[in-house]
């Protein structure tokens, strides 16, 4: 199979309403809801429900939202542009517009991204519709999710699971209807018993400890939860019951290889906003950008434009690869982390590059590229953070394993 990494152009109107999205309901409210931290923005419930047409309308199954990616069987072998693709173009043109507003999008968190990856047909009909969100990240466990504390013990007289922990950094975690809960069903066996549960966000044992105050994507709520007794129904546990040593918690896992390459695709909207803005300060001050002019015999301001243009076709083809190859049915875990690890760093780095290039006005507040400096930190941790990605592609590369290279 060969890829051509232009965008198709059946997903190109899907790209056109994604951007005038962006540029005409994220960008006029994206300062107001940075600096009214909590506040829901009550502009995205129309805009949801258009979104959910969007979606259900698509041929391909995805859409612009984080809920479309799904892996499906490609057995008659011709190469396939699919939802994975088709939802990571739709976010990168919506996070050119505000990334906390993408992430507080009523069903587009990236616990739906989680059911959709591995839920079963009966489980995906019956959560339809339904916000999710996230919750991985302990207070003992963050980068290392193997070593997740939050235990779920059956009750055998009731069949139901019982979860007790605790749960922080969950995004949208006051706002969903339905928690992604992972947690362990024996710690003696090891990131194998990690198991994924549905947790309905009314449940009585799921407890509201605090909003976060954040650095940035301040229009997204970030939740800390405690478990305490809470009942579970064993059918909303996504996958199987059965601890498979053999196989770890690949079954979990599997849900990275879908998400990351969205986090990515993010990152690689903002890193856009930020250039295409500088590009615009640079020409006001008399600096032209020369495509045909090697850089050293450019400007210094329009070398370094060049070098983080550059940084961004590279974050931005590795993002399409990972995605086209989960379209098709390709394992793309290495291809997942290059484009998380890639994209995380080169948004950071672009957007403190940026402001530093823009002066006095990126400092300010009168243009957003001070919030995207700010925004941009998270896309290089959540998902996975930037050294844990490049830790798991030295291990593919390498063929080592967690215990051997840690």
């Amino acid at each position: 199979m060969t890829m051509n990494l232009e965008v198709p152009k059946k997903f190109l109107p899907l790209v056109g309403q994604a951007h005038q999205v962006a540029e005409e309901i994220f960008r006029p409210v994206s300062r107001k809801y940075d600096q009214e931290e909590h506040a829901y923005p009550r502009e995205l419930d129309m805009l949801a429900a258009l979104l959910d047409g969007m979606n259900d309308g698509s041929d391909m199954g995805g859409g612009a939202g984080a809920g479309g990616v799904r892996r499906q069987e490609n057995s008659n072998g011709e190469i396939r542009n699919g939802s994975n693709m088709s939802t990571a173009l739709g976010v990168a043109e919506l996070c050119w517009g505000d990334v906390g507003l993408l992430l507080t999008m009523p069903r587009q968190g990236l616990g739906n991204s989680a059911i959709a990856s591995v839920a079963n047909d009966e489980q995906l009909e019956r959560f339809r519709g339904k916000w999710a969100a996230m919750a991985i990240t302990e207070p003992e466990a963050g980068s290392d999710s193997a070593a997740i504390r939050t235990t779920a013990v059956l009750d055998r007289e009731t069949g139901e699971y019982v979860l007790n922990g605790e749960k922080i950094y969950v995004t949208s975690g006051e706002r969903a209807d339905l928690v992604v809960v992972w947690a362990t069903l024996d710690r003696s066996l090891g990131r194998a018993a990690i198991k994924s549960f549905v947790v309905e966000r009314s449940n009585p044992g799921m407890i509201l400890d605090r909003l976060e105050h954040k650095l940035g994507i301040r229009a997204s709520d970030t939740a800390a939860f405690r478990l305490e007794n809470c009942r579970v129904k064993p059918e909303n546990l996504l996958g199987s019951p059965e601890v498979d040593v053999k196989r770890g918690f690949a079954g979990v896992m599997q849900t990275f290889d879908n998400t990351r390459p969205l986090v990515a695709a993010m990152a690689v909207g903002l890193t856009r906003a930020c250039l295409e803005q500088t590009k615009e300060l640079l020409a006001e001050a008399g600096v032209e950008v020369d495509y045909d002019k090697p850089a050293q015999s450019q400007p210094a301001a329009a070398a370094e434009y060049l070098s983080m243009e550059a940084d961004y076709e590279a974050a931005r083809l590795l993002t399409l690869e990972a995605t086209w190859m989960a379209d098709n049915s390709k394992p793309n875990s290495l291809q997942a982390s290059y484009a998380k690890a890639k994209a995380g760093r080169t948004c950071v780095d672009v957007a403190m590059r940026c402001v530093r290039l823009a002066g006095s006005r990126g400092y300010g507040e009168e243009l957003l590229l001070e919030k995207w400096a700010r925004d941009g930190k998270i896309l290089d941790i959540f998902e996975g953070t930037q050294q844990i990605q490049l830790l798991i592609i030295a291990r593919q590369l390498l063929g080592k394993t967690s215990a051997e290279l840690r």
